[in-house]
């Protein structure tokens, strides 16, 4: 039984849980490793530009929009193919255990994101209009 006063509670510290995680990655990209070393590290191991493109994008995207409540559920979805090819990628160059480098806990982030996208906003989030295809969904459950 889902308890409808607490639930967007719930979602909104699984929300910002994921936006912290999405900032601790954005930091050891810019402040730890560098920002060039991280790049040319993973471009010379053979990772197509629009890849790491991709990565940055998400990770500010998870960072900024899942902490304000900026449109969660689509942030969370469009992080999902990066962290389910990080997990497959750990699962099978180390296997699943995170004490050996394994797929642990990319897993739990890729569920924690997955959980995100189906919840939705949750508490205290920020109210921005409604993409195109929600309001033609609203709009026809409004007149049906």
């Amino acid at each position: 039984m889902i308890d409808h006063r607490t639930a967007p509670y719930a979602a909104l510290v699984l929300r910002l849980s994921l936006s912290f995680l999405f900032i601790a990655h954005l930091y050891r990209k810019l402040a730890v490793i560098g920002f060039d070393s991280w790049w040319s590290g993973l471009a010379k191991q053979g990772y197509a530009d629009w890849m790491l493109s991709y990565t940055l994008t998400i990770e500010f995207g998870g960072a900024i929009l899942l902490l304000l409540g900026i449109y969660t559920r689509y942030v969370s979805i469009l992080a999902l193919p990066a962290l389910i090819a990080i997990t497959r990628h750990w699962a099978i160059s180390k296997g699943f255990w995170f004490q050996d480098g394994g797929a642990e806990f990319t897993l739990a982030w890729t569920l924690m994101l997955a959980a995100q996208a189906l919840l939705g906003d949750g508490a205290y989030a920020l109210r921005v209009p409604a993409l195109p295809w929600e309001r033609v969904s609203s709009q026809a459950a409004a007149s049906g």
